[in-house]
């Protein structure tokens, strides 16, 4: 038989529980309880719960606080002969609240020793649980509106667009008239804007599909100087006509294991931001070399720079810096936000640096061997991108 101090700290074990507990006994008696157990049955005075009593007269006392459909099937003694296996139920009672109830066999090598059946209330669990299920489905609803908005605005959009764009084309070839310098100058800005939107419609598009399955990535060796050339060419156009002087500067190296149509457009869209930022007569620099098992890439400008506050925000969810919107820049806020999953499925990083008002540093750090040889290239992200 225990001991008086035996007994004593079982029942201090069983009172530091954060859940109501029951200790059977092999025969099926009472070892202990605890007081959480009696309150959340009110047990206290109806039933006998002291040392060697029989546990079978508690078990309809218990029941009865479960609900009708839990309850009507079990006996006491069905319920009890049941002991010697491991069990979990999560059960609903009568007054709206929801047991977890759990039964441990206890034994000593081939020894049956006993029970402990604990109760633990996850009411507020449960109703968390099913606040964010419900939430889930609803933004998961909103998304899913969201996406079916931006393609067909999008689709509606691009028919008027080729039409003003193709229009224009003919209205610049001589065939049609010789237009003044007003009118041409006119007309390039009517083109310009048409192209500007184009690429605008590019990229919600391409948002709304990297929503549902992620970048869709074509993985070869990417020759990165030559790919950096190719960008910089791509809109050494726009870097002109802002005034703004690049310099490419990269060293030799390995090839690396990537998607070298979905990398152009990535220092691409840094390029772009970095001829809008810039004031004439600034600076844009490429640098590149590899270093280790990664290649470091950097574009550098000397334009208005990015709020320290701000270097995290502008790659996520259509946030823009406040210097970029009070400047009455023009941007939509998705170009770096593609490009962070872009290079993230990469298993790459991009990260921004420098200083308010003398430009930005963004830097991309890319794997030589693709997304297994460095951070996992992870699930699609949602895209609702940021531009600076």
């Amino acid at each position: 038989m225990a001991s008086s101090e035996d007994r004593d700290r079982l029942r201090a074990v069983l009172e530091a529980l954060p859940s109501g507990a029951l200790l059977q006994s092999p025969a099926d008696e009472i070892l202990a309880v605890n007081r959480r157990f009696v309150a959340m049955f009110d047990l206290d005075g109806r039933a006998d719960l002291s040392p060697g009593a029989p546990m079978r007269p508690v078990v309809p006392l218990v029941r009865a606080f479960y609900t009708t459909d839990v309850s009507q099937p079990h006996a006491p003694d069905e319920i009890l002969a049941r002991r010697h296996v491991h069990r979990v139920a999560e059960i609903p009672l009568t007054d709206g609240r929801i047991i977890r109830r759990r039964v441990e066999p206890l034994r000593e090598n081939s020894a049956y020793l006993g029970a402990l059946w604990t109760f633990t209330d996850i009411s507020d669990a449960k109703r968390r649980e099913h606040d964010l299920k419900r939430d889930n489905a609803a933004l998961t609803e909103l998304a899913r509106q969201r996406n079916a908005f931006t393609a067909a605005a999008s689709h509606e959009l691009r028919t008027p667009l080729t039409s003003i764009g193709s229009f224009g084309e003919l209205l610049a070839d001589p065939a049609f008239g010789t237009l003044t310098t007003e009118q041409s100058s006119f007309l390039d800005a009517i083109l310009r804007n048409a192209a500007r939107m184009q690429r605008v419609i590019s990229d919600l598009l391409l948002t709304t599909r990297m929503r549902a399955v992620g970048p869709e990535l074509e993985f070869a060796p990417v020759d990165v100087p030559d790919m950096l050339a190719e960008a910089l060419l791509d809109h050494m156009g726009e870097l002109e006509a802002a005034g703004v002087f690049a310099v490419l500067d990269c060293e030799s190296g390995p090839a690396l294991r990537g998607d070298r149509h979905r990398l152009r457009h990535v220092i691409g869209n840094l390029l772009e931001n970095a001829a809008k930022f810039t004031p004439a007569d600034g600076r844009v620099g490429i640098t590149a070399a590899p270093r280790g098992v990664h290649w470091d890439i950097e574009v550098a400008d000397t334009g208005i720079g990015i709020p320290e506050k701000y270097r995290h925000e502008i790659f996520t969810g259509f946030v823009r810096a406040p210097n970029a919107r009070s400047g009455g820049y023009p941007g939509t806020g998705l170009g770096l936000a593609i490009g962070r999953t872009v290079v993230e499925r990469h298993g790459g990083t991009i990260a921004v640096g420098g200083h308010e008002g003398e430009g930005a540093v963004f830097r991309i750090r890319l794997p030589i061997a693709g997304p297994s040889a460095g951070s996992s290239a992870g699930p699609p992200q949602d895209v609702t991108g940021a531009a600076s």
